[in-house]
């Protein structure tokens, strides 16, 4: 659904994945890893808003069957719009195996492959909650919106292309749902919630954790609000302990997730600067691409 953080909604938010990798690794040695998930992302972005926009619900679940089932073979059980989206899905991926065979490293391509199924597997229980106007609790809302917001996909793509370093051991345990990953995921989901959630409503949307809180406890936007901040700040606790008190996970995977954790700040801090981009966000890419401070 919409507020997953990949949703394209003008021709600025093309420059976002280039700018959001910059933010995850700048380092020199990464570009194959920036160039892999840049075009994840961008593939992300495409089935985020074939799920929020364009898919009737029985579109959906065929789409859905088709991810799940990984196989070309079920192009021609799809409508004609998503043809496309679903063969380059599968190319795209293709790509990347090939890059990481170079390596001796293909087999990493199932560990992602795995992370964006349940991330679509997500989107399409949200699209069943709003087809049958499911009012859901607070812990299955977050249970399947951390998930929908791709945050575990782009963690784990994310790990592609950084070289001898990485392990099939590292993809074990990104894609095990560990404390710092799931932090990032709640801070992710719970602030785009805050920013987003007077738009959303405006049309027909799946409830975000604020009406979910609402509607358990009876409180006010106002308490429901309070209660988010109050998650994000423990969220933002256990990347801090995870982070100071590494344990066998390298830094150099934990700063991934630090990273992009830090730029969801800057996407969602005062308001959805991601859907509404002609702001901040401009002004960031200015500075960062266009007029960089001189060295």
């Amino acid at each position: 659904m919409e507020h997953g953080p990949f949703s394209m909604d003008n021709g600025l938010n093309c420059v976002y994945p280039i700018f959001s990798l910059l933010a995850i690794y700048f380092e020199p040695q990464y570009s194959q890893a920036r160039k892999i998930t840049t075009k994840v992302i961008a593939m992300i972005s495409i089935i985020d808003d074939t799920f929020d926009a364009y898919g009737t619900t029985d579109e959906l679940e065929v789409f859905t069957k088709a991810i799940e089932r990984w196989d070309i073979s079920c192009l021609d059980d799809l409508p004609e719009y998503m043809k496309l989206i679903y063969k380059s899905l599968i190319k795209l991926y293709e790509e990347i195996k090939q890059e990481t065979k170079k390596e001796g490293k293909s087999y990493f391509i199932n560990y992602i492959i795995n992370e964006l199924k349940k991330g679509v597997q997500a989107y399409m229980t949200e699209a069943r909650w709003l087809n049958n106007n499911y009012k859901t609790t607070i812990e299955e809302y977050l249970h399947t919106s951390k998930t929908s917001s791709c945050y575990c996909t782009l963690i784990a793509t994310s790990y592609i292309g950084m070289g001898d370093i990485i392990t099939e051991d590292i993809f074990e345990w990104a894609t095990s749902e560990p404390k710092i990953v799931m932090a990032s995921c709640t801070i992710c989901r719970l602030m785009d919630d805050i920013v987003s959630n007077e738009f959303e409503q405006k049309r027909r949307h799946v409830s975000t954790f604020l009406e979910c809180y609402m509607d358990q406890y009876g409180e006010s936007r106002e308490a429901a609000i309070h209660e988010c901040r109050k998650r994000i700040t423990n969220a933002w606790k256990d990347i801090n302990e995870e982070c100071l008190m590494p344990t066998s996970v390298p830094m150099p995977f934990l700063q991934r997730i630090l990273n992009i954790t830090r730029f969801i700040d800057v996407f969602y801090k005062d308001k959805d600067n991601y859907t509404h981009s002609g702001g901040l966000m401009k002004e960031c890419i200015k500075a960062l691409l266009i007029d960089p401070v001189p060295i």
